[in-house]
């Protein structure tokens, strides 16, 4: 297996190309990916990767558009190199919260995205927690979407009494996330049901649920403004809740959010590694970042020997 498999990383997210590669036990393939004075983005593979199984290790955080442009061109410069077969792994998907169209003469921009992966000569896809999942339909090649509660359900299990817990849906969308989670470890179901009255902003309603005396757990796959989230454990604390915990799988936290969070009445944020942390991440009083790198690179290797990846998740 290690022969046969070539591990390239874009910019996005080196430290987790790298933790991905220690786990394979293997070094990532030496690629320079570097700016032109305009910022036009050039590659060069700088290994023999003809006959190869490559995986491409690259999210589409921020800044989206310079590292979507990147795996778009790692892809290109690698399938123009003979790979034999090309899979883009995306522990972040940005863009998939235009998954749909919301009012008239707007974008459906996770498929437009798709298309754009798969048309670069992708063969197909791994990520982890999309946003919807019907987005796995958007691709016209085979896609796996992992999943995060495994790694969340063994870190609660480690550090809560189960017999206190209940996991709370931070609004209706998400609660299918947030009862497997739940139905992992056992415990109830709450739901945060909520109005947005422009992007980026959210106003509580009500709580759906006893919450009383409880250490609730917010379960979300995205983390953007933590406006939700900070109004989320606002109002559980007020309905009676002991503690409120906070388990999201991507960190988006724009603006001011690591500041939000931090003066904020959550114990704890817990996210995982799929965007890179940045140092105010790192040293908020409580935010912690747990690692996808085991699970990611599991994947890849279950992939390249043809065995099964949801059996991880069994």
């Amino acid at each position: 297996m290690k022969a046969a498999i070539k591990l390239v990383a874009g910019n996005s997210n080196r430290a987790l190309a790298e933790a991905v590669a220690a786990y394979l036990e293997m070094p990532l393939t030496k690629c320079q990916v570097r700016r032109f004075a305009d910022m036009e983005v050039f590659v060069e593979i700088q290994e023999n990767v003809r006959g190869q199984d490559v995986f491409v290790i690259q999210s589409t955080s921020f800044p989206a558009n310079d590292h979507l442009m990147e795996l778009l061109i790692i892809i290109d410069a690698l399938r123009r190199s003979s790979a034999k077969r090309i899979t883009a792994v995306l522990p972040y998907f940005g863009y998939a919260r235009q998954d749909r169209r919301a009012s008239g003469r707007t974008p459906i921009s996770a498929k437009l995205v798709s298309n754009l992966i798969t048309h670069a000569g992708a063969d197909r896809v791994l990520t982890l927690d999309l946003h919807a999942g019907q987005i796995q339909g958007f691709f016209d090649i085979p896609t796996d979407n992992l999943f995060s509660a495994p790694l969340m359900a063994r870190d609660i299990k480690e550090r809560l009494d189960l017999g206190n817990v209940m996991v709370v849906s931070p609004d209706v969308g998400g609660v299918v996330r947030a009862r497997a989670l739940a139905k992992r470890i056992d415990a109830p179901l709450a739901i945060v049901d909520k109005r947005r009255e422009r992007p980026g902003e959210s106003e509580v309603m009500n709580i759906i649920g006893d919450v009383s005396g409880r250490s609730c757990i917010l379960v979300d796959d995205i983390v953007d403004s933590g406006g939700t989230l900070c109004n989320a454990a606002d109002a559980l604390l007020a309905k009676g809740a002991k503690e409120v915990f906070a388990y999201i799988t991507h960190g988006v936290l724009s603006g001011g959010a690591v500041a939000r969070i931090a003066s904020s009445k959550l114990k704890e944020l817990v996210l995982t590694d799929t965007i890179q942390p940045t140092e105010a991440v790192k040293v908020a009083r409580n935010i912690r970042v747990v690692s996808v790198a085991q699970l990611m690179g599991e994947a890849i290797g279950r992939t390249a020997l043809e065995q099964s990846v949801s059996s991880l998740f069994d």
